[in-house]
């Protein structure tokens, strides 16, 4: 039948095969087929967001806290002149505890005293309770 020359000396010399009738793989996609799979669909992500530092939120002193009614009740009688401000805010995370302190810039539209919001002309609706600090022109010249 066949002779045994060795190992592959048969075939070891013949021409690579080339498909007449099908393209030739990319070398990426051939890499691709043997690269590592997630087997843990999410584990990336997990670990990611478990990394993914917050802020607390600070609780304000009294002598803080009246200090921004004092500031509040200011911008409330110029509001009509729709005032320049600054505010820092928290914003709780929503996937976990703690969340991250925003500085808004923009012109106050109102502020609601009975449900506790700040809007301003953009549309950025402010909790008060969230407010920590808020800056303004006018308020500088007041105190």
């Amino acid at each position: 039948m066949y002779e045994t020359k060795g190992s592959y000396e048969d075939i070891i010399n013949l021409p690579h095969h080339a498909s007449s009738k099908r393209p030739q793989m990319p070398m990426l996609d051939r890499a691709a087929q043997f690269s590592p799979f997630a087997a843990l669909t999410g584990y990336d992500d997990a670990i990611h967001e478990t990394g993914r530092l917050t802020d607390e939120k600070i609780d304000l002193s009294e002598e803080e806290k009246e200090a921004l009614d004092r500031k509040q009740q200011i911008l409330m009688e110029r509001l009509c002149d729709h005032p320049a401000l600054t505010v820092t805010y928290f914003v709780p995370d929503a996937k976990k505890s703690g969340g991250a302190y925003v500085t808004k810039s923009g012109s106050l539209k109102t502020i609601d005293e009975f449900e506790r919001w700040i809007l301003l002309t953009d549309g950025t609706k402010i909790p008060l309770d969230d407010v920590a600090d808020i800056e303004s022109e006018l308020i500088r010249n007041m105190f």
